[in-house]
């Protein structure tokens, strides 16, 4: 979409999507963090014909679903 989410952003996606509750701190950015970082995806749009169709929580949900499917065939 070329619109940026916060770590938080994510996070609170993941708890929606899911039901797990995350132990998480907010904390004072160390020193060489990034500040912002995002993607341009004018290039995938016009090279490829690509644009970004589903929302963060859909996003989380499949990436979610991955996971569990992934650890029920490691049992």
């Amino acid at each position: 979409t070329g619109n940026g989410l916060t770590v938080l952003e994510v996070i609170n996606s993941f708890e929606r999507v899911s039901g797990v509750k995350l132990n998480y701190r907010l904390v004072e950015r160390r020193p060489g963090d990034v500040e912002k970082v995002w993607a341009d995806t004018a290039y995938a749009n016009e090279e490829l014909g690509w644009k970004a169709k589903k929302a963060v929580d859909e996003m989380t949900l499949s990436a979610w679903k991955w996971e569990l499917a992934l650890a029920d065939r490691k049992k």
